[in-house]
């Protein structure tokens, strides 16, 4: 089929104790679900091996959904900085997972996954939530919320991916590791 455009996403929300994944592939401005969950630590584990866990959870995932690229919340620091440290060092194993994957990055601010998916740069996250669940047709927003953001994250992606301007950046940035 000509003029039928295939990419398959994966939507990651980093974190230490709950990394948010979702699967999805666009084709032709629609979005199909095929995955979402997330990868989970224990808490009071030794941190060391609660990164260990995320980066084969990562490696298992990358293995078995084949994604095309990967949208990656970026990070910001609000209040709690410690917590804000190890969520870094945690997205730091995702993306070392997805580069040793041959995935190509991309990131996007919680404002961009906002006005990709509901239009408004401001919107509240149960409008995001609502907004995700509508456009890939599933019964009830994903649970827990980090995997909401991730399929967030996914459809974002879909909808810059699609841009002339991101397939002209792509055609220029053939280096898949290298960030847009």
């Amino acid at each position: 089929m000509t003029g039928v455009t295939f990419l398959r996403i994966l939507g990651i929300d980093p974190g230490y104790a709950i990394v948010g994944y979702g699967v999805v592939d666009c084709r032709n401005g629609r979005y199909l679900p095929v995955e979402y969950g997330a990868v989970t630590t224990q808490a009071g584990a030794d941190f060391s091996m609660r990164l260990q866990e995320i980066y084969e959870g990562m490696q298992e995932l990358l293995s078995r959904l084949k994604p095309q690229a990967a949208a990656v919340e970026k990070l910001y620091f609000s209040n709690n900085k410690t917590t804000g440290i190890g969520v870094a060092e945690a997205r730091g194993v995702i993306l070392l997972s997805l580069s040793q994957g041959g995935v190509p990055l991309f990131e996007y601010t919680p404002m961009q996954v906002k006005q990709a998916v509901t239009g408004y740069g401001k919107a509240l996250k149960p409008q995001v939530q609502e907004m995700t669940r509508r456009l890939l047709r599933l019964r009830s927003a994903p649970k827990p919320d980090d995997t909401a953001d991730a399929l967030a994250l996914a459809i974002c992606h879909g909808q810059a991916a699609g841009s002339s301007l991101r397939r002209e950046l792509l055609l220029q940035n053939r280096d898949p590791g290298k960030v847009i």
